[in-house]
């Protein structure tokens, strides 16, 4: 597990790869102002009142989680004595990307704030460890597999929303084969492959798509098999996305019903680590998995 640096570089904010998305430039932009407040001995509450807000506000900068506007980034670097013109245009500049829109918020009016979240951390990341046990992972699913699972969870909807809910899907995949892509390593339980989502043919075809999947560089897949009973990651499903970023320490993200939690402390994150390497092991070899599933494809 890595982590950023703990320290402040007086040449100014790191400048993150250009493909990173507004939210993890958010994180790092709130990071260094979380470092200059520590290291200048002001509260949060001191760096609040300097902004004309609260305190929490000041922690939801920190944390990446809302937009900057530039007069509350130029009175927190005079509070914290960045003085220098070059540095702190440095720091306008990365809260000027910070701001930009997702490709996804087009979308807004069908995604919760806190799955938007995730989406750009995601599209940010540089590897991405999963292990699901009750579908395929959104990023390995085949369209009409993605339809049927997404109507199971949103039965109400019309179907031009049902619609724009796989597009979404189907958008949120091509990253996988755009330059600099991440690499992306699933684990899956077989119970994911068992349960069917419409027809047979649904299921077929999500099991062609899978080992089609299996074929590109940076896409691995492993089964775990029933056969192993109780395993490592039996307490859920849970995805682990780490960043070419060096502010940026892992984050460990789990879904619930109607809302997510991101781990990014240390202890938290190492604990789902050494799960996802006992699951790993645990699982069908990326060889094996492909024997599975053609074996579960002839079945079907």
């Amino acid at each position: 597990m890595r982590a950023g640096p703990d320290t402040w570089s007086p040449s100014g904010p790191p400048d993150p790869a250009q493909q990173s998305g507004p939210t993890v430039l958010r994180i790092v932009l709130g990071t260094q102002l979380r470092r200059l407040r520590e290291a200048s001995g002001i509260t949060r509450e001191a760096a609040g009142d300097a902004i004309r807000a609260s305190h929490a506000k000041i922690s939801r900068l920190e944390l990446g989680r809302v937009g900057f506007k530039e007069r509350d980034i130029v009175d927190l670097l005079a509070l914290y004595g960045v003085t220098d013109a070059a540095e702190r245009e440095e720091f306008l500049g990365l809260a000027r990307r910070a701001n930009a829109r997702g490709w996804w918020h087009q979308h807004g009016d069908i995604l919760p704030s806190w799955f938007e979240m995730y989406l750009g951390l995601e599209q940010a990341a540089s590897v991405i460890r999963t292990y699901q046990v009750q579908f395929v992972p959104g990023l390995l699913q085949s369209e009409e597999y993605a339809r049927s699972v997404i109507r199971v969870g949103h039965q109400d909807e019309s179907a031009d929303e049902i619609d724009r809910r796989v597009q979404l899907r189907m958008t949120r995949q091509k990253m996988l084969t755009e330059p600099g892509a991440p690499q992306l390593w699933a684990v899956i339980d077989e119970a994911a492959l068992s349960r069917p989502f419409g027809s047979p043919r649904v299921l077929r075809e999500q099991l062609e798509h899978l080992l089609e999947m299996t074929s590109m560089s940076n896409v691995t897949v492993q089964v775990l098999p029933f056969r192993f009973g109780i395993h490592a990651a039996a307490g859920g499903p849970f995805t682990i996305l780490r960043f070419a970023e060096s502010d940026l320490p892992d984050i460990v993200y789990l879904e619930q019903l109607n809302s997510a939690v991101y781990l990014d402390k240390r202890p938290e994150v190492e604990d789902y680590l050494a799960v996802m390497e006992r699951v790993s092991v645990q699982a069908e070899t990326p060889a094996d998995t492909k024997a599975l599933l053609r074996e579960k494809l002839a079945e079907t």
